[in-house]
């Protein structure tokens, strides 16, 4: 069994709802989900297209999925989790879709030190609850084509995206043929622009589980950010 900490938006939030139709799968424990019907593509076409982004679910990674450590406990990850959204404060950021590399998602539209540090934090703050990795683990992450500090990271953290090479996203889609990724981003974009019109309130944590290997990621509890605002 492997946890995450990730962050998504509420489950009845627009963008939530949206992104669940557009993925054909809710994360969130007996939701059923009515897939978009898009006229560019066939529901087969997205079925291919969403099929890597679809078994985590709609959410923006803050702390990688690991299995626990010896001596922690699931309860003790919950509380943990718990303490620090109570201590946090809720912020905006102004999102986009755009591409990375062969794939798409929604990111930030512009620096934002916020997101950074939050992700910091996170994965500082949850490494005590992470087993090292397995040969097959680290294997998995394709070590060879790692750059310097990406390969670092992921001896020290067990994750090469962290600190400096940390990128906010909510993956949207798997690789994308290069032949379709015009067309790709342009359904995007129709679909999720006037969602994305207001900035996005980043207002909570999310524990993801994934109970097998073979099995997808669900969300095992939301946390909110409850720190008050300070009176003058």
């Amino acid at each position: 069994m492997r946890f995450a900490i990730y962050y998504t938006p509420p489950a009845d939030h627009p963008l939530t709802m949206t992104a669940e139709r557009w993925l054909q799968r809710s994360a969130f424990p007996g939701r059923s989900v009515e897939p978009l019907i898009v006229e560019a593509f066939s529901g087969e076409e997205i079925t291919e297209l969403t099929a890597e982004p679809r078994r985590y679910g709609f959410h923006a990674t803050m702390k990688a999925p690991f299995r626990l450590a010896d001596g922690v406990s699931q309860a003790e990850l919950r509380a943990e989790l718990e303490t620090l959204a109570l201590a946090r404060k809720p912020f905006a950021q102004k999102m986009k879709v755009s591409r990375i590399g062969r794939f798409f998602a929604i990111v930030p539209d512009g620096p934002s030190p916020e997101l950074s540090e939050l992700a910091d934090e996170a994965v500082r703050r949850f490494e005590r609850f992470r087993a090292p990795l397995t040969d097959a683990e680290f294997q998995r992450r394709e070590p060879e084509k790692l750059s310097a500090s990406e390969l670092q990271n992921l001896r020290t953290w067990g994750y090469p995206h962290v600190f400096a090479d940390f990128r906010f996203h909510m993956t949207l889609t798997g690789k994308v043929p290069e032949d379709k990724a015009e067309k790709v981003q342009s359904v995007l974009e129709t679909i999720f622009n006037p969602l994305l019109e207001e900035p996005l309130e980043i207002g909570g944590f999310a524990l993801f589980a994934q109970p097998g290997a073979d099995q997808p990621f669900h969300v095992e509890v939301m946390n909110a950010f409850a720190a008050r605002e300070e009176v003058a």
